[in-house]
């Protein structure tokens, strides 16, 4: 299997699981329509999904530092995709926010493990993490066309066939499992990863800069969900809004992320990955500041350009928190990638209730200070180097992951 290929499988299979984070803020406008729930009942869907979320993910990260679980993939991505495809079938409050509290641990278990595997799989390639994480982007992308197509023909008792690309992705991955396996087989090794770690394993940790980068990652995480759960109610209110805009204007959001992705692992090839962010996230400002309060069909283009800002940096943050922290990449990853997200969820009930008291722009308008905020988070912050390999052989044969995974 080449290395292209299985980065491609894991960007897909990334895609399927995303797909259900992004099913999440999808939903919430249909169950306004559908269930007449408030701003801040929708916000308790998004934090039951956040919740259990935000506190897994780490463990799962400590737990893939001790041993390498790569059944997790599908497992996790088959529970994601259940627990969504079940939310929509009871007109219970409590059970609504069992089933997305489900799919939300899915998700959880699912980013850890991903990380370390597509890390040994491109050895630490900004460019190849930034694809595997364009993956991911594309599924957030996907989930309103995919929750529209599928909710509005039928309401929401057709939920269940949701779970769809869960199923495909959960089999998308087993080839480069197996792959994996064999190369444990074909030499010893490679035996380091099946603890968790990878063939770069040398190096000390920085935790006071790690410290700092989670801090950016868990602003940056507010920022993006509280756009992605209200940006669609947010456009059907606009002069002209209907829920078609409201569909467009998650999709502009998600679909961005993909691009900035790409932007950000191609830029870190050329400049520094600290450099990169930081403009990203000074880029970021202005932008959202357009999308609340810039009229007319620009919304659309400010809310693209918000999201290339905040996804920018995400790939970066990724192999920042792993360099970082080298002896501990499953942390790293169970943080920066997947707390990406859930953090965010914890602070949607507080701009739901503000919402509900005054209105969206109004709880929406505090967002603008946080890409400012981990801007300074990142001024000074050091550039890692790359861990060294744990042997003189790394630099003078192609390690048994080169060979199996070569281009």
């Amino acid at each position: 299997m080449s290395r292209r290929r299985a980065i491609t499988l894991l960007s897909v299979g990334h895609a399927c699981v995303d797909i259900y984070q992004g099913a999440v803020a999808s939903l919430v406008p249909f169950f306004v329509a559908e269930r007449a729930y408030g701003y801040a009942a929708v916000s308790g869907i998004v934090l039951a999904a956040s919740m259990l979320s935000s506190v897994a993910q780490p463990v799962f990260g400590l737990l893939t530092d001790r041993w390498a679980m790569p059944w997790l993939l599908p497992v996790s991505t088959a529970l994601g995709g259940l627990g969504i495809a079940l939310s929509g079938l009871s007109g219970s409050y409590p059970l609504t926010l069992l089933f997305v509290a489900v799919s939300g641990v899915g998700v959880a278990a699912y980013h850890p493990e991903s990380a370390r595997v597509a890390r040994l799989v491109s050895e630490g390639s900004h460019s190849a993490m930034g694809w595997f994480s364009v993956g991911g982007n594309l599924g957030f992308a996907a989930a309103p066309l995919m929750v529209t197509a599928v909710v509005s023909s039928g309401g929401l008792r057709m939920s269940p066939l949701l779970v769809l690309p869960a199923l495909a992705g959960s089999v998308l991955c087993l080839p480069v499992l197996h792959a994996l396996r064999r190369t444990r087989h074909d030499t010893s090794r490679t035996a380091a990863t099946t603890r968790g770690t990878d063939v770069n394993t040398r190096g000390t940790d920085d935790k006071a800069s790690f410290l700092r980068l989670s801090l950016s990652v868990i602003l940056r995480s507010v920022e993006f969900v509280g756009l992605s759960t209200f940006i669609a109610l947010y456009a059907q209110q606009r002069p002209g809004g209907s829920t078609a805009a409201g569909t467009l204007a998650l999709f502009v959001l998600y679909l961005g992320g993909a691009v900035g992705s790409v932007v950000g692992g191609n830029l870190a090839n050329r400049w520094d990955r600290v450099a990169v962010a930081r403009w990203a996230y000074l880029s970021t400002i202005p932008a959202l500041a357009g999308t609340l309060f810039v009229p007319g069909p620009a919304f659309y283009l400010f809310v693209a350009l918000t999201s290339i800002g905040l996804y920018v940096p995400f790939s970066l943050h990724v192999t920042l928190g792993q360099d970082y922290l080298p002896t501990r990449v499953g942390t790293a990853s169970g943080i920066t990638l997947g707390l990406t997200v859930s953090v965010g969820g914890l602070v949607t009930p507080l701009i739901g209730t503000v919402a509900d008291a005054t209105s969206l722009r109004t709880a929406l308008s505090p967002l603008i200070l946080l890409p400012a905020l981990s801007w300074l988070l990142f001024r000074g912050l050091p550039e890692p180097t790359a861990p060294t390999a744990p042997t003189p052989l790394a630099s003078t044969a192609p390690s048994a992951v080169t060979q199996r995974f070569r281009r």
